[in-house]
């Protein structure tokens, strides 16, 4: 085994480029520096729920979250975020199977399924055997299921909850899987990754044929009702924020709507992929600003589980990214300064927070394979 995993890391260290340009250090100071711009209210919700167990869980990963980022949102936001109003709070320990400091396919595989694994695996322990995910087994299970995302929801974290491969890097493999399922709503990029193949198969006309609508433009989305619904609102990646604008709050939205209808009950996977990637770029503009996004789809998530009193909302990281440390920044100005330490990923321990029936079960240190096992417990599964 010992012998497979150090040739699977080295396979892995090539990654597909178009993929992963999102790495490109950046090397302008001014980059670093947040300046405040307009901030957002932030509405206080209260936990009203009368029962031990949830029915539903929304399960949301900013990627590369650190607590660094949460504080470089909270200072830009004025003080304020969605976050504040989870009362129940901890720190997860993140390594991997194979190293240290995990990826975001290792990081994701443990948190959707409880395995550690190594580096670069897809649903798959280190033997490479496949392990069924909290999204399968609720799906196994009656539960109307989902996958939100900003990245491609081919790519390593959203794929990590439904694909099964030896390699994040299996992007057209990883696209197949998803008929493997009944999943109900996924939205998100890699649009070219079910139509643009090697293999010939057009999985657009194959998801149609399982009933799904297939739309790519999240207005289209916003507007349906009722049904499954395969959202791939960019070929590969979606772009900035500043570009994409609230795309990700309202896909959000939208597939608690669509879950919802389910009367068993609901999982929904929430990723905000692009912190991440201003870690990678030491960039604390970017980190800010997807930060802030992220929190707007913590938002929504909210705006639904008080109402509901059913609904578990789970707010955690993959891993942190870029070793971010805020040196300096004014409060009254909403202003960040950061510096960075790497331009890859850390080992540090990142925060989860907790709101809803069960949350007092997310406290306290606890190791990432922890996270999918309490929640499978509290689904029933």
């Amino acid at each position: 085994m010992k012998n497979l995993l150090v040739a699977l890391c080295l396979l892995l260290a090539f990654p597909a480029l178009a993929q992963e340009n999102y790495k490109t250090l950046s090397k302008e100071d001014s980059l670093k520096i947040y300046v405040g711009k307009t901030t957002y209210a932030v509405k206080t919700y209260t936990e009203t729920h009368k029962v031990q167990k949830p029915k539903n869980i929304i399960f949301m990963i900013g990627d590369g979250m650190g607590v660094s980022a949460v504080h470089a949102g909270l200072t830009a936001n004025g003080g304020q975020l969605y976050l504040n109003n989870f009362k129940h709070l901890g720190f997860v320990t993140t390594n991997s199977a194979s190293n240290y400091v995990t990826d975001s396919a290792a990081g994701g595989t443990a948190l959707s399924s409880g395995y550690k694994t190594y580096n670069g695996a897809i649903g798959v322990d280190t033997d490479t055997v496949a392990r069924p995910t909290i999204l399968e087994k609720a799906e196994a299970k009656g539960f109307a299921t989902g996958l939100v995302s900003s990245s491609a929801i081919t790519h390593a974290t959203p794929a990590s909850f439904i694909a099964h491969q030896p390699s994040r890097n299996h992007y057209e493999a990883i696209a197949g899987d998803f008929l493997k399922t009944d999943i109900d709503v996924f939205i998100g990029g890699g649009y070219k990754h079910f139509t643009d193949r090697e293999d010939g198969r057009n999985l657009e006309n194959e998801l149609k044929s399982k009933g799904y609508t297939v739309l790519q433009d999240i207005n289209q989305i916003d507007r349906f009702k009722s049904g499954k619904l395969a959202g791939l609102t960019a070929p590969e990646h979606n772009p900035r924020m500043d570009e994409r604008k609230d795309m990700l709050p309202r896909a959000t939205r939208k597939a608690i709507e669509l879950l919802s209808q389910n009367k068993k009950g609901f999982f929904l996977m929430v990723e905000g992929s692009q912190i991440d990637w201003g870690g990678h770029q030491n960039n604390t503009i970017y980190i800010v600003e997807e930060m802030l996004d992220f929190d707007h789809c913590i938002g929504r998530a909210l705006e639904f589980a008080s109402k509901n009193n059913e609904t578990l909302i789970v707010v955690t990281a993959d891993h942190e990214t870029g070793g971010l440390g805020i040196n300096n920044g004014e409060l009254d100005q909403k202003t960040v300064k950061g510096e960075f330490t790497t331009g890859g990923h850390t080992g540090v321990m990142v925060p989860v927070f907790a709101f809803g029936p069960g949350a007092e079960h997310f406290t306290g240190i606890m190791d990432n394979t922890d996270i999918p096992k309490k929640m499978m417990e509290l689904l029933g599964l």
